[in-house]
Parts: C-alpha cells; structure tokens; sequence
C-alpha cells in the first residue's frame, strides 16, 4: 500500500475552516481520476502549458486552496468537474442500525496555482 503525506495547511493566521480542510483532503486523496481530461482540456484551453497541470498538486477548488494559504484572484474562472460526495442517508441500514451513506454527484469547479495569490502569512 502507498503511503500518503499528511495533509497540512499552511495557512498561519489560523483562519481555515474545518470545511475548507475537508476539501483539501478530498482533493489531494480523492481515488477517482475521472476528471483529469476535464481538467487538462479546460486549463489547456486557458493558455496553461500541459506539462504545469498536475491535478492534486497545483489544482484544487476554491476552499482546498484557502486551506492552503492562498486566495483565487477576483475574476478568475475555473474548470467545472464532476465530483461525488458522500452523506449520511435519512434511511437506515436493517443490519448496522446506522443511517446508511449514500453517495451523490456534485459540480465543483477546480483552479491552477496561477489563478490564486497567497494570503498574508500564507504558503505555496
């Protein structure tokens, strides 16, 4: 099994959410690869080289990169890709009597390293 980094925000001032850090985790340790063409096609179409588009490294939603330290520029427009979440169904499981989890599609939208800036005390 690969080992994976802990994921550590770099944001000094302490002003991250626990949603903001969430997203940052599904980010970087999300197990579909389903979006890369999206993501490739819709940054390559914004005049990014290809070889700078390292999706889970330098491409993540609004909220990953807040996690982060930095901040999208005013103006800036991402790639929309289709992500699936999961959540606690209102049904519950006869077997476990938990509510079951049930997962859903969700539209996010992504942005490279070169829409943001950081925050002041911020990282990357």
């Amino acid at each position: 099994m690969e080992a994976r980094p802990t994921v550590a925000t770099q944001h000094s001032q302490g002003n991250v959410s626990q949603s903001q850090v969430e997203s940052l985790k599904r980010a970087v340790y999300g197990q579909s690869l389903s979006n890369f063409p999206a993501i490739f096609q819709g940054f390559v179409a914004k005049r990014i080289p290809e070889s700078e588009i390292k999706p889970r490294e330098n491409v993540f939603t609004f909220d990953a990169w807040r996690a982060l330290g930095r901040v999208v520029r005013r103006g800036e427009h991402g790639v929309k890709v289709v992500t699936f979440i999961e959540r606690q169904s209102k049904e519950i499981d006869p077997d476990t009597g938990e509510p079951k989890v049930i997962r859903r599609p969700w539209t996010t939208t992504v942005f490279h390293v070169s829409q943001t800036d950081p925050l002041k005390g911020g990282g990357l």
